[in-house]
């Protein structure tokens, strides 16, 4: 019973984290405008127009992110029968692979990318098994 447990809490702190973090990246640019021209649901728009995009424009993301891995970790350690840091660990790390992914993916500024995948991910599973008292 404990694993299957812990199977559905991973795959729930998945779910939370990844629909915290869309979430938080379709409001983004209700909240802070994009650059005239840029068409968000388009990789190569934003890719051709990244020149354009000043520090305001990578809150949100960044929050997006950390905000995401946090709840993700968070309801993972709380729903796990067993291991519940190692588990939002889990979580910090699986979504860790995505900003890693996204890293390659867009050429954002080199500033962008280390504070993104040193501060989003791990240290917020961590924080997240924390606030659980995991």
């Amino acid at each position: 019973m404990n694993i299957l447990k812990n199977i559905a809490a991973i795959i729930l702190g998945l779910i939370i984290g990844s629909s915290v973090n869309m979430g938080l990246i379709m409001l983004s640019s209700y909240l802070i405008a994009l650059p005239e021209g840029v068409n968000p649901s388009d990789i190569e728009s934003i890719k051709n127009n990244f020149h354009l995009y000043q520090p305001k424009h990578f809150v949100m993301p960044f929050l997006a992110h950390a905000l995401g891995t946090l709840m993700g970790a968070f309801a993972t350690a709380k729903i796990a029968a067993t291991r519940k840091k190692a588990f939002a660990l889990i979580i910090g790390a699986f979504f860790l692979m995505g900003g890693i992914q996204m890293a390659q993916l867009l050429p954002g500024p080199l500033w962008f990318n280390i504070l993104d995948l040193a501060l989003a991910y791990i240290p917020m599973g961590l924080l997240g098994a924390k606030l659980a008292k995991a």
